[in-house]
């Protein structure tokens, strides 16, 4: 079982997303917040259930998806991976993710 790290850009990407829809709807972001760690914890078990990053090739770089946003981690090993954001599919992530 692998360990999970988030960096602390996509630490601050969670909290943007809660913050966000919390204008709107405490309930909804604590939903949304939840269901993005939710789908996270699957990489421990399976850690390339996601699909590869084609925009990096020198390292294992995956993406999963939630909804309308897109989590891209990397694989350090197969005991370690690292969350680097989560991002609105309408966003470029490709400036994020050099």
């Amino acid at each position: 079982m692998a360990e999970i790290v988030w960096t602390a850009q996509a630490a601050e990407c969670l909290d943007q997303v809660f913050g966000w829809i919390e204008k709107d709807n405490r309930e909804a972001a604590v939903g949304v917040v939840t269901g993005i760690y939710s789908k996270v914890q699957l990489l421990k078990n399976q850690p390339r259930i996601g699909s590869r990053y084609l925009g990096i090739e020198d390292r294992e770089v995956r993406e999963i998806l939630y909804g309308h946003y897109r989590i891209p981690y990397l694989i350090r090993s197969e005991e370690l991976i690292e969350i680097l954001g989560v991002f609105h599919s309408a966003m470029r992530i490709e400036e994020y993710l050099k």
